[in-house]
Order: structure tokens, then sequence, then C-alpha cells
């Protein structure tokens, strides 16, 4: 019977060793999780609107008269030293200034006449005048009817440039045209 439990003990004992020498199986990473596909979701876009477009003249009828004075659609003209004759430089802006009252033909201007401050306060008022109605006489010749066109003559009273120099009083011997009514 001992000899029986020997037998039993080596059998035992190699199992035993023959369990614990077994490879072990390789860990086998778990499979990714399968993704389900998504729906495809194609972007639709809204159809773009088109806003209708403002012609030039609804748009220049939509803004102010102060609005439309600093934007400054019409030229400022220039004149020499006690003249109130249109100079050949200051004709393309007075063409500009036309074209402009042409193609706003509800449109009305004042024209400002303006001297330097040499001469007296009469003196400079009648030149001032003079410049502006040489001004009017122009856009007239344009084709701009007269009932669109009012004169006014400030004489040395509203001076651009403060300055007492030539390059100053240049300044000051014009022409100015702001839009009075719309």
């Amino acid at each position: 019977m001992k000899k029986l439990i020997v037998y039993a003990l080596a059998i035992i004992l190699v199992f035993s060793f023959a369990v614990a020498c077994k490879k072990k199986p390789k860990e086998v990473p778990p499979p990714p999780p399968q993704t389900q596909e998504q729906p495809r979701v194609e972007k639709v876009e809204a159809p773009v609107v088109q806003e209708p477009q403002l012609t030039e003249e609804e748009l220049f009828l939509q803004k102010s008269l102060d609005q439309i004075n600093r934007e400054k659609p019409l030229g400022t003209i220039y004149f020499d030293y006690d003249r109130a004759v249109i100079r050949d430089d200051a004709r393309a802006t007075m063409d500009g200034n036309a074209a402009w009252l042409k193609r706003f033909t509800t449109a009305k201007i004042l024209v400002e006449g303006h001297c330097d401050e040499r001469g007296t306060e009469e003196y400079n008022l009648a030149l001032g005048e003079k410049r502006a109605k040489a001004a009017q006489d122009y856009l007239l010749s344009s084709g701009i009817t007269a009932d669109r066109i009012k004169i006014i003559s400030y004489g040395k009273s509203q001076p651009l440039n403060p300055g007492h120099d030539e390059g100053a009083w240049q300044m000051n011997r014009r022409a100015q045209f702001l839009i009075i009514e719309k």
C-alpha cells in the first residue's frame, strides 16, 4: 500500500508539473466594437433668396439729404483771383456734376459762391454771386433745367481754409454744390 501511495503521489506530481508547464494561450485582444454605419446626412442648403436689387435711383431716394451731401456726389470748382469765369480745369468737374443731375432727375441743388478774404464784404458778395451764376449757366447749357438750380453768395463769410496766404485764398475762391431736394 505504501507503494501505491508513492505511485499516486508520483503521478499527481507529474500531472501537476505537466499542467504547470502547459503553454498558456495567447491573449487575443477583443475585436473592436463594430461601429454601426451612421446614416449619411447630406447638408441641403436652403435656396438663396435674392433680395430685389434696388436701382441707383431707389438707393438715392432712401438716403437723407445729409447722407447724400456727405458723400459729395457733386464736385467743387475753383476760380482765379477776382474772376467768375469757369476755368478749363473745372470743366470736367462741371460735366460730371451735369451728368449726375441728369441721372437723378428729381434732385435740386444750391450753388454757393465763395470768395477769399481780400476785398470788401459788398464786393465779395457780388463776386460770389457771379461765380454761382457762372456755374448755374454752365449747368443750364448742359441741359439741366433752371427750376432745379438755386444760387447764393456767401462772399468771404465761409472760408474753407482760414489761412492768409495764396494757398488758402485759392481754396476759398470756389463754387460749391449742395443737394437741397431729392
